[in-house]
C-alpha cells in the first residue's frame, strides 16, 4: 500500500495544506485527464504546446486559459473556433471559483482541488468503532477516521474484499454528529441493474411490473443519517450518471414519480477496486469520482498487518462469549488470508464449532477450521478402491467441506443454513450432527 488517504484541500476539519488545483476532462474523449494549473495558468486546446493536450476535433489548438488570481479563476476563450460555454451562456472571459465547468466542442473541463497525500500522527487508540488494530498502518488509518468523524466531509474507501470498508463506515457514522440518524448500507453489486435504482431511489406504486406498493430508497432511508454505497465500481454508466445527479442537487426522484424530494444525507462510498485506475480506464466517470473522493482512504489487507492477528482473533472470540488468552498456532500466523478479516473471521467461528469445550486457544481445532479456505487441492479420487467405496468416501468429503463452510457462512443460523442449501432443517441437523459439525444426542 503506497498511500494511506489522500484529500482535497481543507476537506478535513483543522487540516490544511496549500490549495492546488487541476483542470480535469470530466467528459468527452479525453475523459479522466488533468493538468495542474501553475501560478502562470494553464491552456487548454489541441496543440502540442498546450498544457492540457486534447483530441477533440472541435476544440481549437489553443482554445482556453485558465489563470489563478487569488482565490478564483480567470477563464478567458483564446479565439476558439467553436467557442466556450459557460452555464449554457458563450463567454469570452469570466472570473470563477474553484467547481466551475466548461464546455469546449465535445469537451467538459473542471476546475478541481488536486488530491494530496495526508500524513497524521498514528492514533494513540487500538480501535476505531469495531475496526480492531494494533500495527501502525491501523493507528494511521484510526487518525484519518477520527479526523473525518467530525465533518460531514465524504469518504471513499476503498480496498480489497473483507478488509472492512462497512465498520470503518460505521464508524464515521457512530463517531459523527449523525449518530442519532440511520446508517443505511446498499451493497451495488449485489443488486441488478432493473432493481439498483429501485433500492437506491424507491419507487411509486406500478412503477413496474411486481412493484405492488411505493417504497423508500436508500436516500430517503438515510435522511438525517449516513448512507454507504459499497461495490461501487460494479455500477453501470447509467447509474452513475444518476447517483452524480443526486449527489448534487440533493433530490431524488423516485422510479415511476414525478416529482423530487429533498434528500439530507452523509455520503460514503466503498469499493474493492481502485476507482482512479477505473476512470482511466474509462470505466467510471470521472466528475463521479472526484465527488465521491473528497477523502479517500485505503483499507490494508490483513497479510500486510499479520501483527493484529492476536488481537483480532481475542476479539472475534469475545464476542462469542469465549475469553481466552495464549498464543495463536502458527497455522494461523503462516495463512495468507486472501479473504482478509471477513475470512478469519469465519475460521473462528468454525473452530468454535469444531471444538465443544473448549477452554483455551490451544484446545480450538485450528486446523480442521483453517481446511476449508487453506486447501486448494481437489477432493482426491480413489482409483484403488471398489466403486461404491471410493463413491462413499468422496461424498463424505464432499458433505462434511460443504457443511462446514455453509454453517460457517451463516454463523451457525440453522434456517438460513437450510434456506441456502435447499436441504430440510430436521435433515440439515441430522447431517451436521454426522460430521460432528453441531453436538447432537
Amino acid at each position: 500500500m503506497d498511500t494511506l488517504c489522500t484529500i482535497h484541500s481543507e476537506a478535513l476539519p483543522g487540516f490544511t495544506t496549500a490549495a492546488r488545483t487541476q483542470l480535469l476532462v470530466v467528459d468527452g474523449p479525453d475523459a479522466g485527464r488533468a493538468e495542474l494549473i501553475g501560478a502562470l495558468g494553464l491552456v487548454a486546446g489541441t496543440g502540442e504546446e498546450c498544457g492540457l493536450v486534447l483530441c477533440d476535433e472541435r476544440v481549437s489548438r489553443r482554445h482556453l486559459e485558465v489563470i489563478p488570481k487569488g482565490s478564483h479563476f480567470v477563464v478567458r476563450d483564446l479565439a476558439s473556433k467553436n467557442g466556450t460555454l459557460y452555464e449554457g451562456s458563450s463567454i469570452s472571459e469570466v472570473s470563477v471559483g474553484a467547481g466551475a465547468t466548461f464546455k469546449i466542442g465535445h469537451t467538459f473541463v473542471r476546475i478541481v482541488p488536486q488530491a494530496t497525500a495526508i500524513e497524521l500522527a498514528p492514533s494513540q487508540s487500538r480501535r476505531f468503532g469495531e475496526l480492531v488494530g494494533e500495527s501502525l498502518v491501523m493507528r494511521e488509518l484510526f487518525a484519518v477516521l477520527e479526523l473525518a468523524a467530525q465533518s460531514d466531509v465524504t469518504v471513499l474507501l476503498e480496498g480489497a474484499t473483507g478488509t472492512g470498508k462497512e465498520l470503518a463506515a460505521r464508524g464515521l457514522h457512530h463517531e459523527g454528529a449523525r449518530r442519532r440518524g440511520a446508517f443505511v448500507a446498499v451493497d451495488c453489486g449485489a443488486l441488478p441493474e432493473n432493481l439498483l435504482e429501485s433500492e437506491l431511489f424507491g419507487h411509486v406504486r406500478g412503477a413496474f411490473t411486481g412493484a405492488v406498493e411505493a417504497r423508500k430508497g436508500a436516500f430517503v432511508r438515510a435522511h438525517g443519517g449516513t448512507l454507504f454505497l459499497d461495490e461501487l465500481d460494479s455500477m453501470s454508466a447509467a447509474a452513475q450518471a444518476r447517483l452524480l445527479r443526486v449527489i448534487e442537487e440533493r433530490r431524488v426522484r423516485p422510479v415511476g414519480a414525478d416529482t423530487d424530494r429533498e434528500v439530507d444525507v452523509r455520503l460514503i462510498g466503498g469499493s474493492r477496486r481502485d476507482l482512479s485506475q477505473l476512470v482511466a480506464e474509462g470505466g467510471f466517470r470521472p466528475d463521479l469520482f472526484y465527488r465521491l473522493s473528497v477523502v479517500r482512504l485505503t483499507l490494508p489487507a490483513l497479510a500486510a498487518r499479520r501483527e493484529d492477528l492476536p488481537s483480532l482473533v481475542k476479539e472475534l472470540l469475545r464476542r462469542r462469549g469465549f475469553e481466552a488468552d495464549g498464543d495463536l498456532p502458527p497455522a494461523l500466523l503462516g495463512h495468507g488470508w486472501p479473504g482478509n478479516v471477513r475470512e478469519l473471521r469465519n475460521v473462528v467461528e468454525r473452530a468454535l464449532a469444531l471444538s465443544p469445550g473448549a477452554a483455551t486457544l490451544g484446545d480450538l481445532r485450528w486446523s480442521l477450521a483453517l481446511a476449508p479456505t487453506a486447501q486448494s487441492e481437489p477432493l482426491s479420487l480413489r482409483a484403488d478402491l471398489p466403486y461404491a467405496d471410493a463413491k462413499e468416501r468422496l461424498l463424505d468429503a464432499f458433505e462434511q467441506r460443504y457443511l462446514r463452510d455453509l454453517w460457517a457462512r451463516t454463523d451457525g443460523n440453522l434456517s438460513e443454513a437450510a434456506r441456502i442449501s435447499g436441504v430440510d432443517r430436521k435433515h440439515l441437523r441430522m447431517l451436521l450432527r454426522r460430521q460432528k459439525i453441531i453436538e447432537g444426542d
